[in-house]
């Protein structure tokens, strides 16, 4: 493979973003800030046995935003030269002067600074090789071909990727810090003909000494595969639900977006005048984490260069908190909780780091032992969910609950609720595992509704 040009240290990042701000500044600007992300890519997939594709992407994209005033104005460019930077820090300064006024818009006083980031392990210095993400891809279809009933494979895709993330502001913030990732997944097929089905297996992790056995994901998927053959319907009722880990964070998910503080703002969620409701039961408990270590989504600061700290969302059912940024923060008239993301080319908004529901007390099988007839679900199609009333109805598959065990595989169904409902009767099992930035245990939600034949 050819070699590439090493991509620039964080200490260039930094320079170059400095040079940039301080000559927005002197164009005009009462205050700037600026965004570089340096990403590196390597994707593999196989099928087959064979290797269908192996790329790797290095780059870098910077953004500016200026303010005068009430008003700002973003540029971006992927091109880091001399004269494209002076370019961009006139155009910024000229934009800015021609926009509407918007009065939340603002920098982060200096007191909210991130003065003495964390250390959050985000980082794995070791780079894998495209003959070992090979060999990983290899063994992971290799052994879910070999599942009994196993009679076809989408192939095995094996990612690896860095983001360098730098900030620096005209009020006197200025640090970058490093992540990366690394996964693994593997899609086959079961069955012949029309009745074939399909299931896959995955893992990622931050550091390639965390990820999962290829062998064990290869199998995993295989098994899950043949395990939907022969798919049966069922008849419309009212049952309760329980959904694996794999869709249960979904549910989390939901959450994250109804709390959002751009929603709570424009009053676009169901969950608006809510805060310090008893919304979930009190076995439930769910956090935000940005100093996971090795966490997915951990961050020694937001996209402001604001202080970021763990946050018990759900207190035993009580929500205690939105996600805010500055913007929707002075909004609301209140403080920002450290959640500002951003891209090179938009200004920052809310969003969640390392967002998960608490393990419960019980097992998955204690969780369903009392079911007599309910349904299991694995995989979600679709997205019928309504931020702004709660209702909710997706596609679903799984398995049909008989007695408390797991008895048949079901297809062609839909699950409805209502959100607000949902959260009240939701039960969480003891089989958390971080696998995703958003996470939850097997989950039991009581008086859904299955739409069948």
């Amino acid at each position: 493979m050819k070699q590439e040009k090493a991509m620039p240290s964080p200490e260039e990042n930094l320079d170059i973003l400095n040079d940039l701000v301080n000559r927005a500044t002197r164009l005009g600007a009462d205050a700037a800030d600026a965004l570089m992300l340096g990403d590196t890519s390597i994707g593999l997939a196989r099928r087959l046995g064979n290797q269908e594709q192996l790329e790797r992407s290095e780059g870098r994209d910077l953004g500016l935003r200026v303010l005068i005033g009430k008003r700002q104005a973003i540029v971006s460019s992927s091109d880091c030269s001399a004269k494209v930077l002076k370019d961009l820090a006139e155009r910024a300064v000229s934009m800015a002067g021609a926009v509407p006024e918007d009065p939340h818009c603002g920098l982060a006083d200096p007191d909210l600074l991130q003065r003495d980031p964390p250390e959050i392990d985000s980082c794995d210095p070791v780079e894998p090789t495209p003959e070992q993400m090979t060999e990983m891809g290899a063994r992971a279809e290799a052994a879910a071909r070999a599942v009994p009933g196993v009679t076809n494979s989408e192939g095995a895709e094996v990612g690896w990727g860095r983001t360098d993330v730098a900030i620096v502001g005209s009020n006197g913030f200025s640090a970058t810090y490093a992540r990366t990732g690394q996964s693994l997944s593997v899609s086959v097929l079961a069955g012949k003909g029309a009745d074939m089905e399909r299931d896959y297996d995955h893992t990622a992790a931050v550091f390639g000494e965390d990820m999962e056995d290829p062998e064990a994901i290869g199998r995993s998927a295989g098994e899950k595969a043949v395990k939907r053959l022969n798919p049966r319907k069922v008849e419309t009722a009212r049952v309760p639900i329980v959904y694996d880990p794999r869709v249960s964070r979904g549910i989390v998910g939901h959450l994250s977006s109804a709390v959002n503080g751009d929603a709570i703002a424009r009053g676009a969620s169901f969950l608006t005048g809510r805060m310090n409701e008893v919304i979930f039961s009190d076995a439930v408990t769910i956090v935000d984490d940005p100093h996971r270590k090795r966490g997915f989504r951990s961050r020694p600061f937001d996209g402001e260069g604001v202080k970021t700290t763990r946050r018990d969302v759900i207190d035993q059912g009580r929500l205690t908190t939105w996600f805010l940024d500055l913007r929707s923060a002075r909004q609301l008239g209140l403080k920002t909780t450290g959640h500002a993301a951003r891209g090179v080319s938009s200004p920052p908004s809310p969003s969640a780091s390392n967002l998960y529901m608490q393990a419960g007390k019980q097992s998955p099988k204690e969780l369903m032992a009392d079911i007599k007839s309910g349904f299991y679900v694995t995989e979600l199609i679709g997205f019928g969910v309504n931020g702004v009333t709660g209702d909710y109805s997706r596609g679903a598959t799984g398995f049909w609950i008989e007695n408390g065990d797991i008895s048949f595989p079901v297809s062609e169904v839909t699950i409805a609720g209502n959100l607000g409902d949902m959260f009240k009767q939701l039960t969480p099992a003891d089989d958390l595992t971080f696998r995703h930035g958003v996470d939850a245990p097997t989950i039991r939600i009581d008086g859904m509704t299955v739409a069948g034949k």
